[in-house]
């Protein structure tokens, strides 16, 4: 089975809500880790978009799959491959897990993240879900970062323009996009969009962030012209 194909087996397995984050029942022996994974879930149960406690959840799951991933029967070695389909496999199960929470938005982000290459419209649409589930732009400003550093501008440019508020969200939401704009080679939206950054909440935030982005912006439009 592919990769993209267990994943979507993944989808349609429900976790009650009043378990989403926590340790399920297992009758294998409790590793080394175990405390700290319990500290992290326990945090994700409080917030389950504690970016930090998920990072640091995701990275022992990853491990701790990687380690279990089967073996080349002729050289018992494990590897690289089946490794990394294990690891993405096992912080799949967690993104999954945790974004049945309601009010979990970050999962939606990973999911996108690990469904990207295979399933683009997908990981597109989980992306605006999590645009839609949070309301500060901080998730706006996250799926547009994912996207940009996936080299893929264009997606989060529209992404954000559909989604950033200007007046209503964080300062980052409208650097993200300002930077998508340039980065997908379009200094007029660029220059729009840097604009309309002047009416985040945070003036100062805004202003320092302008005056960081204007010589950029100039640059692109310059070239342009050129």
């Amino acid at each position: 089975m592919s990769l993209i194909s267990r994943l979507r087996a993944m989808l349609k397995r429900k976790t009650p809500a009043n378990r989403v984050g926590a340790r399920r029942p297992s009758a294998v022996a409790r590793s080394a880790d175990a405390p700290r994974e319990d500290t992290l879930r326990a945090k994700l149960i409080e917030d389950p978009n504690d970016i930090e406690a998920f990072k640091g959840l995701a990275e022992l799951v990853r491990g701790r799959a990687a380690g279990a991933a089967p073996a080349d029967p002729l050289t018992a070695d494990h590897q690289p491959a089946d490794r990394d389909r294990a690891a993405d496999l096992a912080v799949w199960a967690l993104a999954e897990e945790i974004a049945g929470n309601p009010r979990a938005w970050y999962a939606l982000v990973e999911l996108a993240r690990l469904s990207l290459a295979d399933d683009h419209e997908g990981a597109m649409r989980r992306l605006g879900g999590a645009c839609d589930r949070e309301h500060t732009g901080v998730a706006v400003a996250e799926s547009v970062r994912m996207l940009r550093e996936a080299d893929l501008p264009g997606d989060a440019l529209g992404l954000g323009v559909g989604h950033w508020s200007p007046r209503e969200h964080v300062v980052d939401a409208g650097v993200q996009v300002v930077r998508a704009a340039l980065e997908a080679g379009r200094p007029a939206e660029a220059r729009r969009h840097l604009d309309a950054l002047a009416q985040a909440p945070d003036a100062e935030a805004a202003a320092r962030a302008i005056a960081t982005l204007e010589p950029e912006v100039s640059a692109a439009e310059a070239a342009s012209n050129a």
